[in-house]
């Protein structure tokens, strides 16, 4: 056992950590900033944290010491985790981790900063950011995370060492399926094949029945997108499902959180809350709406991919490819769209969603964008 078991299908990635663990007490062993890319679903945050971890352990990240298990629960005291639940890191958090970076560790030889949505720093926050991965205290170690090298200024990205991930292979992600959560192979294998190498969709799909019908019924959309009333109906549907898969997703974890302040706070109810305490309450609650958002805009961006899964497959089947399809499950209906669509008609679909996942990073009228995407996605009628 050890942290870096949760990194799966990222060999190559994880043996250059190891070696930068190794090293880190020799004389320039260890960068002091890295750069840990990825597409979605790749490991990005867990290979961070990972290698938080290691970097805090005498044993190069057993697992097993307290080092290890409180650096991977959030709980050490020399590692910093950022996970912002907004569309862009404010310059007052940037502020923070920045004083925090500048403090000497309390237990080992180093303080480690992780910045899990690092794409997302703009203008002011970006360039504070720059200056600190440039002229860092010889004790801290930066290690920022976004989906591509281009997302972070050339500046900030031509001072770390970067580590790219790839897609985990769906083999590696159905073992871990099946290993650690019991799932028959069948059920792992197709669940590894719908979420492309996304290990949390997976992971979701094999083990929730709702998330599974969820799937379907984005992928039905495009049959019920014809003329403009279907249209419109189909982008307000789309909307739903990506609404309660968000909902479900933050849902629980909104009530945990609650539960455990109050708990901290020694009451039983937000009513018995101190005065003195209300307004740090209202700002948890102001982080779980911010929560929500994101991740309802998140949760229509992985229906949109799960779209272009099935177009992706009406192409390999117009091809004559002998790909394994991801929808395997649903060949009838893509042989279907693959008869009665030109494949220029598909490749231009592509577009088109390709198109509106770009815009809900770019406050877009959200319905309109929508509303546009599903009338190309009709079929004749």
């Amino acid at each position: 056992m050890s942290v870096w078991d949760a990194v799966v299908g990222q060999e190559r990635a994880v043996a250059t950590l190891r070696r930068a663990v190794a090293r880190r007490l020799e004389p320039s062993g260890l960068a002091h900033a890295w750069l840990v890319t990825g597409p979605p679903g790749s490991g990005r945050s867990v290979a961070a944290r990972a290698f938080a971890a290691a970097l805090q352990c005498p044993d190069d990240g057993c697992g097993r010491c307290p080092d290890c298990i409180e650096a991977l629960a959030g709980s050490h005291p020399d590692v910093t985790v950022l996970a912002t639940d907004e569309m862009q890191l404010r310059k007052d958090v940037v502020v923070q981790l920045v004083r925090r970076a500048a403090m000497a560790p309390t237990r080992g030889r180093h303080v480690v900063v992780v910045v899990e949505d690092a794409d997302r720093l703009r203008d002011v926050a970006a360039n504070m950011l720059l200056k600190e991965v440039e002229e860092p205290p010889p004790h801290t170690v930066w290690v920022l995370c976004a989906p591509s090298p281009d997302d972070l200024l050339p500046t900030i990205r031509s001072r770390c060492r970067q580590v790219g991930l790839g897609v985990p292979a769906a083999d590696a992600v159905a073992r871990v399926l099946v290993e650690q959560h019991g799932v028959s192979a069948a059920e792992a294998a197709w669940a590894a094949a719908a979420s492309q190498g996304h290990i949390g969709v997976a992971r979701r799909l094999a083990l929730d029945p709702d998330a599974r019908r969820r799937r379907r019924e984005v992928l039905q959309v495009p049959g019920r997108a014809v003329g403009v009333p279907g249209a419109v109906d189909a982008a307000q549907e789309l909307r739903e499902i990506a609404t309660e898969e968000s909902t479900a997703a933050v849902e629980a974890q909104q009530e945990h959180e609650n539960a455990a302040w109050l708990r901290a706070m020694g009451v039983s109810a937000p009513e018995e809350l101190p005065r003195q305490v209300r307004a740090q309450w209202r700002e948890l609650q102001e982080q779980h709406r911010r929560r929500a958002r994101r991740s309802a805009t998140d949760g229509l961006d992985r229906a949109l991919l799960d779209l272009l899964s099935l177009y992706r497959d009406v192409l390999l089947v117009q091809a004559g490819a002998s790909v394994p399809l991801v929808n395997a499950d649903l060949r009838a209906d893509v042989e279907r769209l693959a008869r009665r669509t030109p494949p220029a008609d598909v490749l231009r679909t592509c577009d088109v969603i390709t198109t509106t996942r770009r815009r809900l990073t770019q406050n877009a009228a959200l319905p309109l964008a929508l509303e546009g995407m599903t009338l190309r996605l009709g079929e004749p009628a």
